[in-house]
């Protein structure tokens, strides 16, 4: 997949500051450049979405990272797990995210977590009142309206990444341990019957 949209041109200090955040400029905001107010309120929301502490941070990773890979975004699979990696996530586990359902390195809340991420994302969503219910005793209420919220966001950019052809720039090349290639397994693509 190429990029569907040429690249717009970031303002410098806009530029600089990615780069020192993530080492090189994500293709996604030079995409979403060519609408500046677009951007600008999805970085502002992203960066939001991100300030938010109800739920353990490795559990949004692996939910991100699980959308990610259910809904096809090679570039949320790469820079969720590059940031895995600075934020001092547990990265054997964080590797083994896009074959969740065979790695045996999961405990059950996270394993639920994944689980409910992918449950929002199919279409239409297949969310049980079950799975709803165990995830709410475990994490509380305000974690649960979080990670909601969470996975919804990152169905958002994940479809927006893979709509506008932005794919894995190599963020995760600089981890020790390789990023698993996602699962092959029927119950890790779409279950409205969609290519990833």
């Amino acid at each position: 997949m190429t990029l569907r949209l040429a690249k717009a041109e970031l303002p410098a200090e806009l530029r600089e500051n990615m780069v020192a955040q993530l080492g090189a400029v994500p293709e996604n905001v030079e995409v979403l450049w060519h609408s500046p107010r677009v951007a600008r309120d999805n970085l502002e929301f992203g960066a939001r979405v991100g300030a938010w502490d109800a739920v353990e941070p490795s559990l949004k990773a692996f939910a991100h990272m699980a959308v990610a890979a259910q809904v096809g975004c090679s570039w949320c699979l790469d820079v969720g797990y590059f940031q895995a990696q600075h934020g001092k996530l547990d990265l054997a586990k964080a590797s083994q995210v896009p074959r969740w359902h065979e790695a045996e390195v999961f405990t059950p809340l996270e394993r639920g977590v994944m689980e409910y991420a992918e449950a929002m994302t199919n279409t239409p969503p297949t969310v049980t009142d079950e799975q709803y219910a165990a995830l709410l005793a475990r994490l509380g209420t305000p974690a649960m309206v979080e990670l909601t919220a969470f996975v919804a966001y990152v169905n958002l950019a994940t479809r927006a990444n893979v709509a506008n052809g932005v794919t894995s720039q190599g963020f995760s090349d600089a981890c020790e341990i390789p990023l698993a290639p996602p699962s092959a397994t029927p119950s890790a693509t779409p279950r409205d019957g969609s290519a990833a």
